[in-house]
């Protein structure tokens, strides 16, 4: 028995303690507005509220730590007090990027932390459905992450935007967030990047780079990322069809 399996059995033998980390501490440039994205308004909500609402709805996180920019930490603060929500244990300052922001988050989690899953405010669309789905695929695999299968014809360009060859798109996919991992496995992936000065694009990234095996997850293609002004539009259509469906 390997490692991997090993601990994965172990776990799953006791009462599960899983952290979720929030990032909304980006600053939005591409999406033109004085506030960074995350502060939005959709449908009546701040986008980086809607991120933790699906997560305090699922029974398999006990945890949520948002990382957001230092001036913000007090008006998140107070309106997260204002939703009433129980789970937000922490809200901490972010780094200069993405990925810095991803390992302070990690490293104020709970110490009993199983599994943790890494989540962009901006895709304020997830649900609860999804998380528990990616955190299940998570506890048999190790690692996992919300995604959708590629649909449009892919093409690699030679670096100048001249078509090099056409990719076959049957294992292509969208990764999206939240990427679940064990918080052994992230821990070592995230500490071995920093030593390693790498930088990568996505969590799973810092762990394929070690050999770990992520599990991709088909959750649609409804969790969009809100990162130009035009996703808006998008993202409230797919909340009104939501709505129509739940009636």
């Amino acid at each position: 028995m390997g490692i991997l399996s090993a601990v994965l059995q172990a776990s799953g033998r006791k009462k599960r303690f899983n952290s979720a980390v929030i990032l909304a501490s980006g600053s939005g440039t591409r999406f033109g507005e004085d506030n960074a994205k995350q502060f939005f308004i959709l449908d009546g909500k701040p986008v980086f509220v809607r991120s933790i609402e699906a997560f305090e709805a699922s029974p398999e996180i006990h945890e949520i730590i948002l990382v957001t920019r230092s001036a913000d930490i007090t008006g998140c603060r107070n309106i997260i007090n204002d939703c009433g929500f129980k789970k937000v244990t922490k809200i901490i300052s972010g780094g200069e990027t993405r990925q810095e922001s991803a390992k302070l988050g990690f490293d104020a989690v709970n110490p009993e932390c199983d599994f943790v899953a890494i989540h962009d405010a901006a895709r304020c669309l997830v649900t609860a459905e999804m998380i528990n789905k990616v955190m299940e695929a998570a506890y048999v695999n190790g690692a996992s992450a919300c995604a959708s299968r590629a649909v449009d014809t892919i093409k690699k360009t030679n670096g100048a935007d001249i078509i090099k060859e056409t990719i076959d798109r049957e294992n292509v996919w969208n990764v999206q967030t939240p990427q679940v991992f064990m918080a052994d496995m992230y821990r070592a992936a995230a500490y071995t990047a920093k030593k390693e000065k790498f930088m990568a694009t996505d969590d799973c990234m810092l762990c394929e780079r070690l050999g770990f095996k992520v599990k991709l997850v088909d959750c649609g293609k409804t969790n969009i990322k809100i990162t130009y002004p035009e996703d808006v539009i998008i993202a409230q259509a797919i909340l009104e069809y939501r709505k129509k469906e739940q009636k």
